[in-house]
């Protein structure tokens, strides 16, 4: 390795990270904590409903046979 390439090497990892990138790891703010909060409310009552329906997969209708009086 010549002495350019140390130079340059030693340049690279001794550089600070930006302002811009220090702020995108910066805590959530109120508002996303809401949206991603709803959105995992959303998605677990979608999962209830998509469970519940697996659940009663194969089974007869409720309504199957009501209505007919037979006799």
């Amino acid at each position: 390795m010549g002495e350019h390439e140390k130079d340059r090497t030693a340049a690279r990892t001794d550089t600070a990270p930006s302002d811009a990138a220090v702020e995108d790891r910066g805590d959530p703010t109120t508002q996303q904590l809401r949206t991603v909060g709803q959105r995992r409310r959303e998605a677990e009552r979608k999962l209830d409903i998509h469970l519940e329906e697996a659940s009663h997969k194969g089974e007869p209708p409720a309504n199957a046979g009501e209505g007919h009086s037979e006799g």
